[in-house]
C-alpha cells in the first residue's frame, strides 16, 4: 500500500466523520430522566405537609415530636422516641465511671466510651457497644419519612 493510498483513506475517514458530526446529523441523547410533572410536585408536597401535621408522641416521656427525622425507634415498641429519652434511658441503664459516658455512634447504635482526658475530645476508647435500633427491620415511620422527602425516585 502506497503513501497516496494510505492518505486517501484518512481523508475519507475525516469526511466521514465530519458529515456524521454536523448539527443536522446528530442523535439527540436518550434521557433517563423523567422529570415530575406539576401535578406529580403538588401531591407530593400534599403528603409531605399531612405527614408533617400528624402528631407522633414518644413513649418515653408522653410530649410530642417536633422533628421526626432526629427521633430513634423505641427498643420496645419501634414508635419513635426522642433521642434525649433514649440517652436518658441508656445513661439510668448503666452504670458509668466518672470519665465515661454514652456517644451515637450510628446505624441505631450507642456506645459507653472512655476518656483519658475529659479535656480531649479527640482521644477515647469504646468500652461496650448498645444495639438499640433494629438494622434488619426499620421502623414503617421511617419508610414513609424517606420515600416522602426522598429527591431520587
Amino acid at each position: 500500500m502506497g503513501r497516496r493510498d494510505r492518505n486517501n483513506r484518512r481523508n475519507n475517514r475525516q469526511k466521514s466523520s465530519w458529515s456524521n458530526n454536523r448539527p443536522e446529523s446528530r442523535q439527540q441523547p436518550r434521557s433517563h430522566f423523567n422529570p415530575e410533572t406539576p401535578a406529580d410536585i403538588a401531591a407530593r408536597e400534599s403528603a409531605i405537609r399531612e405527614f408533617k401535621a400528624r402528631e407522633t408522641i414518644c413513649p418515653a416521656c408522653g410530649k410530642p415530636i417536633e422533628d421526626l427525622s432526629s427521633a430513634i425507634a423505641d427498643k420496645a415498641s419501634g414508635q419513635p422516641m426522642h433521642f434525649d429519652c433514649v440517652l436518658e434511658k441508656l445513661n439510668a441503664a448503666e452504670s458509668l465511671a466518672s470519665n465515661q459516658n454514652i456517644a451515637y455512634i450510628g446505624q441505631g447504635r450507642f456506645a459507653v466510651i472512655t476518656r483519658e482526658n475529659p479535656s480531649d475530645a479527640k482521644h477515647f476508647k469504646i468500652e461496650k457497644i448498645i444495639e438499640w435500633e433494629d438494622r434488619n427491620n426499620p421502623g414503617a415511620w421511617r419508610g414513609e419519612m424517606a420515600e416522602l422527602f426522598s429527591k431520587v425516585k
